[in-house]
């Protein structure tokens, strides 16, 4: 059903790892260390600034992929999984983008499903990758018979 996207991605998108948001971010996860909000502390750090907290990329745009035609709702959130090659620095500026990586499907105990499978990219402004972030998304049968209307 969308093995023809396999390899479609966004445009780059401007993201800013703003001060405020991280901080927002931090206590609404429920993890207001100081690496995060204080910035007398990410001074002190190893890093000499704050970083943000590991799944921030969360709040990032990452651009639509114009092909990929998905519903607002009914879609099944699999998994995610970030892997870093540096953390986010507060301040820094984050072009990101979207791939679809691959799509197949499966029959379980409730009928077909689609899964797809996204990466989400983020670089620094030299174009150097400092995360990915894989995501499934499950399309269940009655999402799919909405989808092929």
């Amino acid at each position: 059903m969308f093995k023809e996207m396999i390899g479609k991605r966004s445009e780059k998108v401007k993201n800013i790892v703003e001060r405020g948001m991280v901080k927002k971010f931090a206590e609404a996860i429920g993890d207001p260390h100081p690496i995060f909000i204080d910035e007398a502390y990410g001074k002190q750090s190893r890093y000499g600034k704050n970083i943000a907290p590991p799944t921030f990329p969360r709040v990032f745009e990452y651009g639509e992929i114009e092909e990929l035609q998905l519903p607002n709702k009914g879609l099944i959130h699999g998994e995610q999984i970030y892997h870093y090659k540096r953390p986010l620095f507060v301040g820094e500026t984050i072009y990101c983008y979207t791939e679809v990586a691959d799509y197949y499907e499966k029959t379980g105990k409730n009928g077909w499903m689609g899964f797809i499978i996204l990466k989400l990219y983020g670089e620094d402004a030299e174009g150097e990758n400092i995360f990915t972030e894989e995501q499934v998304v499950i399309i269940t049968e009655t999402v799919r018979k909405e989808l092929v209307r």
